[in-house]
């Protein structure tokens, strides 16, 4: 999740921003940082449902064959997976400059420092009592080497950042595409390598997390440690480049509406066209079963997916610059309490799914099904976001993350 913007100097505002102009540039980080917020949970809806194999296999949760279920599948696959989580790590970038300012300060740095490490410290306890999916923990061992290039240009920051994310593009593009069109015998044996999702292992898994705690909340222990030790490193190489390009965009003002219109026009172009073109194939694929009539294409559209990334985060800008802040405004309270909604997140999730406490759904819902569960989060969330911060300063989980990273009672209520 993003870090809350909400410790910027104006005189620390990147390419020189006036004071007067902090503020419509915090709304926009805030409008970005609420759409990625209630983007990624569509996504992780399938990890808190359901065993890790299921979201490793990349197919459907077992009994998904309804009509409405490979249309709910469809809905993720195209509009969601991969979306929100590079613009989270976008935004993260942002943050690191916001919060810890130039390289030559000192006194920031040194807050910047402490509030990476809480933050390391929430994400271990996030995913070992709660959900194997935790992302905190990488944001902030990824945060520590993001302080390194917070005071880069913006030049810099994109054309490296940028450069890097364009080529695990590529790569994850082409990759996607040619797995799809591996010759029938080679494609049989890597399929009989891979590690066992089967029906039966998956039911296996269920059944086991359905028996409550300690075999669920060990299983889940199990799997975090899984993830960190075998799959987090790697993706270092993937985030701090996205790290990187987020600043960028940031430094150069295209995050806050400043950039030439024709750039604007060029990524609507660009990431709409992958759009449509990822819809319409991975429509094809989900509708068709085994067989992909598309011989790769869709996946390979899928791998580009920092396109659509930005198309999203364009088109928000643009919204705002041209005067119609109300589409969009209800977003950023949303984003003003990123930490505490995206924690909120897991809460709701793990109670209704796996928790011994809740009503244990754990493998029962279909794709469909889990739409209604994220929809219903996202209303919770869009309603409650502004009713606390007509009070409070803050959400009550960046208020506890700030009194930890100042080490003292920071006020709360307006």
């Amino acid at each position: 999740m993003a870090m809350p913007a909400l410790d910027v100097q104006p005189a620390t505002a990147a390419g020189g921003l006036a004071p007067t102009e902090v503020k419509d540039r915090i709304f926009q980080l805030d409008v970005l940082r609420g759409w990625a917020i209630l983007g990624i949970l569509a996504v992780n809806a399938v990890s808190f449902a359901w065993p890790f194999q299921v979201m490793m296999s990349e197919a459907p949760p077992p009994g998904s064959t309804s009509q409405a279920d490979l249309i709910g599948l469809w809905v993720a696959d195209v509009f969601f997976h991969d979306k929100f989580r590079t613009l989270f790590t976008l935004l993260f970038g942002v943050s690191i400059f916001l919060v810890g300012g130039e390289k030559t300060d000192e006194a920031r740095g040194g807050l910047l420092w402490k509030r990476l490490l809480w933050l390391g410290v929430f994400g271990v306890l996030h995913g070992v009592v709660l959900w194997y999916g935790d992302i905190l923990l990488h944001y902030a061992y990824c945060g520590l080497l993001m302080m390194l290039m917070r005071s880069w240009s913006a030049r810099r920051l994109l054309w490296i950042g940028g450069a890097v994310t364009a080529l695990w593009a590529v790569v994850a593009s082409l990759g996607a595409w040619g797995m799809a069109n591996l010759p029938a015998e080679v494609a049989a044996q890597m399929e009989a390598g891979q590690p066992p999702s089967s029906p039966q292992a998956i039911a296996d898994a269920v059944a086991l997390y359905r028996t409550g705690w300690p075999a669920g909340f060990l299983e889940n222990l199990k799997t975090w440690a899984t993830f960190q030790l075998m799959f987090s490193p790697f993706l270092i190489p993937v985030t701090v480049p996205l790290m990187m390009l987020g600043l960028g965009l940031f430094k150069s003002g295209y995050l806050s509406g400043r950039a030439p219109i024709w750039v604007y026009g060029l990524i609507l172009v660009i990431g709409g066209a992958n759009l449509a073109a990822l819809a319409v194939w991975n429509w094809q694929d989900t509708m068709a079963g085994a067989a992909d009539p598309t011989r790769g294409l869709a996946a390979g559209a899928a791998g580009a997916a920092i396109l659509i990334t930005l198309f999203y985060a364009t088109v928000l800008i643009l919204l705002i610059r041209f005067g119609l802040k109300p589409l969009v405004g209800w977003l950023a309270p949303v984003g003003r309490m990123a930490f505490t909604n995206y924690l909120t997140q897991t809460l709701i999730m793990v109670t209704l799914y796996y928790a011994p406490w809740g009503p244990m759904w754990f493998g029962q819902h279909g794709p469909a099904q889990m739409w209604v569960v994220v929809g219903a989060i996202w209303a919770a969330q869009i309603v409650w976001s502004p009713l606390w911060l007509s009070v409070f300063t803050m959400g009550p989980l960046e208020w506890v993350w700030r009194c930890l990273t100042y080490g003292r009672w920071v006020r709360l209520r307006r």
